[in-house]
Order: structure tokens, then C-alpha cells, then sequence
């Protein structure tokens, strides 16, 4: 496959040297410099791990990363989608600096990251699995990608510039490429390997062990599954993300047979098919075209076993779709998602161990910074919504965990308001360099060597921008600040709206409170630090700029 085009507006980037410490004596008198993996998974919540407190799923590993390590309260994403977030893990810098605003972009490889900084200081360098970044990464010894979203079952690779398509369950595939270059790697050498899961993104295709394995739970219900988004602006009543309405029944929820599939396909290539037939199909098309083309990666075997556990459903969902309320199909719908999604969620999980206990067989683990996070969070029905995309807590708020025995002790917690541009200084920091000036995040390196204080001189708000609009889910273009007590958010381009919640009264942001005259000087003083923030990152113009977007099915 060839190279996709790369941009070339980025600095190059420089090498920085190692410090005197590092540096100095033969290899028996340094200091040993950490390895470092970074784990990170798509669309997964706090909301969906155990050691935040979640009723809907058991993590064990993940919590045994916070039991072993420090769990972040509040590390948020300046731009809660899969790409632009994982260019700004990757550079330290916020969207409109590393130039990667959507998911359309093309992500300039030739410019300063963290891999790049840590290849050039002797570190062996990998990066396996979801790059979604639409260009070839730069900087690692070895590298094998998924394409584009990948796939869940038999997903296809490009790996060092060769396509492969790997037999199986993608979350255990890329377990396995890991395990496999950290046997490959030199032992005398420091490593750093981001270990990038496709799950849990949509549409949560369960390995073949975890089907139906939640079949028999009624998962509680998030208070503000039904809002109504009283109070609230159009962003809130325009978007295109609700259970209800905009889960896709055959491509998110399963809800299509075998025959039907194939009744479909003919419908759509017979001219002299009856025309509501086909129309009906058409409006379905995308849905069930998409389906198709995921379930025909699974051999028979697997189909077979996927057809049992999904029949079941299907059959519910005919003797209930024409008698039920609006409020029963929201309620049933969503009962399928959890359904899905957790055990999407335990294919993550067991794999996370597998790796740990690797790391532990080759006297690794407590030689390596590891951390977990997640490109952003998800809704997982509050509001009635699925996905991410709005500034909205659920999404903004991302989990952060990290274990590394020698600096962070053991089942501490911070409250420090993260973001996820911090982690490239603080792997820069922690093997040993200097941080890059115009690097945006600051390390957490004190924070975390301090028990998870919070220094004296940290942020005191967060700032984030999303650009992604018109595309998918119609998340209208907004920006803001988070601060421990509040939240202030503009929507524009279409619209000029804001919106301001108290966070400690209204932790849900039910209730905009922009025009209640008793948050007044709040509001004064968030747009105070609103204006800081911008110019602090350089982002001064928010409103002005005009971006195009593609809409393609690479941005479900």
C-alpha cells in the first residue's frame, strides 16, 4: 500500500539530548530509564470502570492498575474525538497547534512528538494497533496499524508498510503483536510501545467468549436517560445521537438475520423489485451494508455462534417494536447497548492483564511508566446519547491511570486537573530530557511523585474546542472553559449560544444557568478566564477561522 500523502506545514523536530546524568559513566553506572507503554482504548468511559465506581461492569485489571498505581479524578481532552485527540497525546499540543482539528485531517508526521524524542534518546519504539491519523506513523521501530476504524473480527493491518490481515478477535490480535515485539526488543535497551485498542468503539462486536454473557442483567438506568433538554439551546436539540433515534438497528443493535441480509441485497440489485420494498431498504442501507461487511469477516463457525446469541434478541425486538412506547423502545435499546458495549469492555480488560502478567514473567512491570487512558469518554445513555463529542462531562472527562512503582505510590488518586496534552512532557520528563518549550501540556511528574498533590502554581481550568461540524452526529462547533466549580461553553458557527453549569450543584449539567442573574459575576469572571486560556494557548480567534469536513463512514 503506498504512503498516504503527508502534510509538511508542522516544525520539524529536533533531537534533544539526553541529560548529563543520563549520559554520563559506562552503561552499569546510569540510572536505568524507565520503559514506557502507553494503553489507550476508543470510547471507553470512566463510567464503564469499577475503579471509578461503575455498576455497570467489572474491571479487575483496570483496577488493579489503580490499586498498583494513581488513579486521575479530573484529566479532561481539549477536543473529545479519536484523532485530534490522539494527536495531541502524541505532540503535547492542543488541535489547532498540531493542525490534526478533525477527523478529515491529515496528521503532519514530520513534527516534534514524543516517540520521536524518545526513539532519538535510545529508546525502542512501537506503536500497534488504532493510529487514525490518515497518515503512516513516524518515529518507531516498528509499527502495525489498523486501518482506518479496523475491524473487529480478522481486521486488517498495515504493518511497517505491508498490508496483513490478521485471523481473529482484534483487541487479542493486538495483545499478541505486543507481546511479540516486546520478545523481538533488545533487553539492554529502554522501550516505549503505544499499545492502541480499537475497542470499545462502535459498533461493540463482542469477542465470540463475552456473547450474551450480559444477557441476564437489567443494567441501571442513568438518571437523565429520558431529558427532554428543557433550559437548554439548539446544540443540545440538534444533535444526531440519540438511542432512541439514531442507533442504527442493524449496524449498532444487531437486529437483522442472516435471510434478511440477503433479502436485502436482493431487493437492492432486482429491477423489477417491489418499489416500497426497495425504498425501504435504501433508508436502511448504510446501516445493514455496514452490518454485512463486519459479520462476513467472521468465519462459519464464528457466524454460527454470533447468529445464536443475537436470535434471541431479534425476536424481542419484534414482538415489542410496534406495541411499545417511545420511552419503553429508549429503555430497551439501551438495555442492548450495555449489553455490547460491557462486554466489549471485558475483551479489554482480560487483555490488559495478559500484558501485565507478561511484563511481570519477564521481570519487566515494575521497570515500565504504564498508563491507561482512553482517546476521551462516551455517553453511555445519560442524556439519552451515545458517543462523544460535546464538551459535556461524560465525554470531556477522560480516565487516566498510572502504575509505575519506583515514582507513584501505591493506590493514591489525584484531583490536579489533567489533560491528556500533559502526558508527552511527562514521558519526556521521565526518561530522563527536557521538555520542549513549545510543548503545551505541563509534565505531571510532580503530581505524580507527590502522592498526587496538587502543586501550588497548577492550571486552575481546562480548555477545549471542537471543530467537528457539519459531520457526523451534527455536535454543533463550540468551545470553553472547565474549572473545578463550573463549566462555560459557546456554541457557533450555525448558532451563537452559550451555556454555564455549576458542577457542583449540577454535576449532570442539567440546568443552564448563563442567564440567572445569581451567577452573574461567575459568568464574568469564567469569560475573564475563558479569554486567558485562549491566549495562552493561541487559540485567539476561535469563531473566525472555517473548516471543511468530510462526512465519509470513517467518522462513525
Amino acid at each position: 500500500m503506498k504512503n498516504l500523502e503527508r502534510m509538511r506545514q508542522g516544525a520539524r523536530y529536533a533531537a534533544v539530548p539526553l541529560t548529563m546524568a543520563a549520559l554520563a559513566g559506562c552503561r552499569d553506572e546510569q540510572p536505568r530509564r524507565p520503559n514506557i507503554i502507553v494503553m489507550m482504548t476508543d470510547d471507553h468511559t470512566a463510567q464503564a470502570m469499577s475503579c471509578y465506581g461503575s455498576l455497570l461492569v467489572e474491571t479487575p485489571n483496570l483496577d488493579r492498575l489503580a490499586r498498583e498505581g494513581m488513579l486521575f479524578e479530573n484529566c479532561y481532552v481539549p477536543n473529545a474525538i479519536s484523532g485530534p485527540s490522539r494527536a495531541c497525546i502524541l505532540t503535547g499540543k492542543y488541535s489547532h497547534a498540531n493542525g490534526f482539528t478533525d477527523n478529515s485531517r491529515t496528521f503532519d508526521g514530520d513534527q516534534q512528538t514524543f516517540p520521536k524524542l524518545l526513539h532519538e534518546a535510545g529508546y525502542q519504539t512501537a506503536m500497534i494497533g488504532k493510529w487514525h491519523l490518515n497518515s503512516d506513523p513516524q518515529g518507531f521501530d516498528f509499527w502495525s496499524i489498523l486501518v482506518g476504524q479496523g475491524e473487529y473480527y480478522a481486521p486488517l493491518f498495515i504493518e511497517n508498510g505491508e498490508e496483513k490481515v490478521c485471523p481473529g478477535y482484534v483487541t487479542d490480535v493486538i495483545t499478541d503483536k505486543a507481546i511479540d515485539f516486546l520478545e523481538r526488543r533488545d533487553p539492554d535497551r529502554p522501550f516505549a510501545m503505544l499499545y492502541y485498542h480499537k475497542a470499545p468503539h462502535r459498533n461493540w462486536m463482542p469477542a465470540q467468549r463475552h456473547l450474551g454473557m450480559f444477557d441476564d442483567k437489567v443494567f441501571p438506568e442513568p438518571d437523565n436517560l429520558l431529558d427532554d433538554y428543557a433550559g437548554r439551546g439548539r446544540a443540545a436539540r440538534e444533535q444526531a445521537m440519540e438511542i432512541g433515534r439514531d442507533m442504527w438497528p442493524e449496524w449498532d443493535l444487531k437486529l437483522i438475520t442472516p435471510e434478511e441480509i440477503a433479502r436485502i441485497d436482493e431487493l437492492t440489485h432486482t429491477d423489477d423489485a417491489n418499489k416500497d420494498d426497495v425504498k425501504r431498504a435504501n433508508d436502511r442501507l448504510s446501516s445493514i451494508m455496514q452490518y454485512r461487511a463486519a459479520y462476513d469477516r467472521m468465519t462459519d463457525a464464528e457466524k454460527a455462534r454470533w447468529n445464536e446469541a443475537y436470535a434471541p434478541r431479534i425476536a424481542e425486538w419484534r414482538a415489542l417494536r410496534d406495541k411499545a412506547s417511545k420511552e419503553e423502545i429508549v429503555r430497551w435499546k439501551y438495555q442492548q447497548y450495555m449489553k455490547d458495549y460491557c462486554a466489549v469492555i471485558k475483551g479489554v480488560d482480560e487483555n490488559v492483564g495478559r500484558l501485565l502478567d507478561y511484563l511481570e514473567r519477564i521481570g519487566e512491570l515494575d521497570n515500565t511508566i504504564i498508563v491507561y487512558t482512553s482517546d476521551q469518554g462516551f455517553f453511555l445513555g445519560e442524556h439519552g446519547w451515545f458517543d462523544k463529542r460535546f464538551m459535556y462531562e461524560e465525554c470531556q472527562r477522560t480516565p487516566l491511570l498510572v502504575r509505575y512503582p519506583k515514582a507513584v505510590k501505591a493506590g493514591t488518586r489525584s484531583d490536579a486537573l489533567a489533560m491528556n496534552i500533559d502526558l508527552a512532557p511527562t514521558f519526556v520528563e521521565m526518561a530522563g530530557l527536557d521538555v520542549p518549550e513549545d510543548m503545551q501540556g505541563r509534565s505531571l511528574r510532580e503530581v505524580l511523585t507527590s502522592g498526587g498533590a496538587t502543586p501550588a502554581d497548577w492550571r486552575t481550568g481546562v480548555y477545549y474546542h471542537y471543530y467537528e461540524y457539519p459531520s457526523w452526529h451534527s455536535v454543533k462547533r463550540h468551545y470553553g472553559i472547565r474549572t473545578r466549580d463550573h463549566k462555560l461553553i459557546h456554541f457557533y458557527n450555525d448558532v451563537d449560544e452559550w451555556e454555564l453549569y455549576d458542577m457542583q450543584r449540577d454535576p449532570h449539567e442539567m440546568r443552564n444557568v448563563y442567564d440567572d442573574p445569581a451567577y452573574a459575576e461567575v459568568r464574568a469572571r469564567l469569560h475573564a478566564e475563558l479569554e486567558r486560556l485562549q491566549q495562552e494557548c493561541g487559540d485567539t480567534d476561535p469563531c473566525e477561522r472555517e473548516y471543511e469536513f468530510f462526512r465519509g463512514a470513517e467518522n462513525l
